[in-house]
């Protein structure tokens, strides 16, 4: 699918832009405003798994939460805290 790179081209430039009063970072589109951006009537599952894949592989995560979608870097994850083992037995 074509269109899956320019979106995901498109949706890691978001992040780096000036919007919501912070200068760059995380964001949440909307269902709506993400088919406007892929010029997509519909998006279906398979659709934003491709979309997901192809963010990740430019260091951003696409996160489905229902009704919106969010944008992260990476990068967010990475110092996270990690449970002990202890505790998962």
């Amino acid at each position: 699918m074509d269109w899956i790179p320019i979106a995901a081209d498109r949706l890691a430039q978001l992040y780096d832009e000036a919007f919501g009063g912070k200068p760059r970072g995380r964001y949440r589109i909307s269902a709506k405003l993400l088919r406007a951006l892929t010029d997509r009537h519909r998006l279906y599952e398979d659709d934003i798994r491709q979309l997901a894949r192809a963010l990740f592989e430019r260091g951003y995560v696409l996160i489905d939460m229902d009704s919106f979608y969010v944008v992260m870097s990476s990068n967010s994850f990475v110092n996270y805290r990690r449970p002990p083992e202890s505790l998962l037995e």
